[in-house]
């Protein structure tokens, strides 16, 4: 995914920009930044009703963060419904929510169709949230396994079938490894974090996964499935031998997967993520607002996690009333602002964003305005 910024704005926008450290909570209420302070979200200055809906990824940190901003702004409410990414965006785009989450950014064709609803600068993209899509099985007595792209690649083509095939051996000399079925889960629904995995499947394992990158599931490879986050990280749960991809933060107790890059192994981790992010470069012909972001899925640097997902909102660039203007960019300068990501690090153990990414994507959310 890319990032686009114009001009001096460019500068601002360094991909590197976006250390990921693990941070502790802060007041919802305590100084926000300009964000926060910018239109009222630590003042209660504004009231209303917000709809949005999308990404499952988000579920956690979008629930810290309605409290967080409701607490602040008496008189406003908060709803979002975690259906998935590709919901999400159609939803919006239908003029059925006022923004959206989304794991992938809006596509051209989505750009020119949010026209419709958010008038002739149409909608745009910043991120909200960035964490690593682990690799997460339930294999009793494993915690962790090394395995390089094309292995992955072939077990989710279904093509290795069990845990003790000599390529999943080859990469764990010492574990022990049963001869268990292996159950593959994945989601059922358009995703966005389905689309970050196979974009990395794509790019690092090109000979092996050959097909489109997409937020459906290759209907080729249909096996056990569930919706959304917590739907793949339940059936994985409970079902031995069985492995997903999902949100770092949301897997609990499941193994996870050590990727091979270059020649060494990276184990998840918000660190490692960063350095995937810091690789990142602008996604062309995007609007002056936007910032979605294109990642080098296949990076050899060394403790480097290249399956990632930076997670978006989408908002109108102009919406029809000043009330609904104050309401969605008091909300999204709160998601943005130094209180924000630490709520959402605290409940949903993601990486918050860098000041200077926050900064950014804050001056592009002000710029909202009434429009036709």
């Amino acid at each position: 995914m890319k990032l686009n910024r114009i001009g001096s704005a460019a500068a601002v926008l360094t991909v590197a920009a976006l250390a990921l450290t693990a941070c502790g909570s802060d007041s919802p209420t305590a100084s926000a930044g300009t964000g926060a302070s910018a239109t009222g979200a630590t003042s209660g200055a504004v009231s209303g009703t917000l709809t949005g809906s999308g990404a499952s990824s988000q579920k956690s940190a979008m629930e810290a963060w309605k409290a967080g901003f409701e607490a602040a702004n008496a008189g406003t409410m908060v709803q979002y419904s975690p259906d998935g990414s590709g919901a999400g965006r159609k939803a919006f785009l239908a003029g059925g929510a006022q923004f959206a989450g989304s794991d992938a950014y809006l596509k051209d064709a989505e750009i020119e169709a949010s026209k419709q609803v958010c008038g002739p600068e149409g909608a745009f993209n910043v991120p909200a949230y960035v964490s690593p899509i682990a690799v997460a099985f339930n294999l009793p007595g494993v915690e962790s396994l090394n395995l390089d792209a094309p292995t992955i690649a072939k077990i989710f083509k279904l093509e290795i079938t069990k845990w003790n095939d000599p390529a999943i051996a080859a990469g764990n000399p010492g574990v022990t490894l049963p001869d268990t079925a292996i159950t593959v889960v994945h989601r059922n629904d358009e995703s966005g974090t389905t689309e970050n995995f196979v974009d990395y499947l794509a790019a690092a394992a090109k000979d092996v996964w050959t097909y489109d990158v997409s937020g459906d599931w290759p209907k080729e490879l249909a096996s056990e499935n569930a919706k959304g986050t917590s739907g793949v990280v339940a059936t994985t749960t409970g079902t031995e031998g069985a492995i997903t991809y999902a949100d770092h933060s949301a897997v609990g107790k499941l193994g996870t997967v050590n990727v091979k890059v270059g020649s060494d192994y990276t184990k998840i981790s918000s660190e490692a993520a960063a350095k995937a992010v810091e690789a990142a470069t602008p996604v062309a012909g995007r609007g002056t607002l936007d910032m979605s972001l294109d990642l080098k899925r296949d990076s050899t640097e060394a403790g480097t996690y290249p399956i990632i997902l930076v997670s978006y909102h989408v908002f109108c660039s102009t919406y029809k009333d000043q009330s609904t203007v104050d309401l969605v960019k008091a909300f999204g300068e709160y998601v943005l602002s130094d209180a924000g990501q630490k709520e959402a690090a605290t409940s949903a153990g993601n990486a918050p964003l860098s000041a200077k990414m926050s900064e950014a994507a804050t001056k592009s959310v002000e710029s909202i305005k009434v429009g036709s």
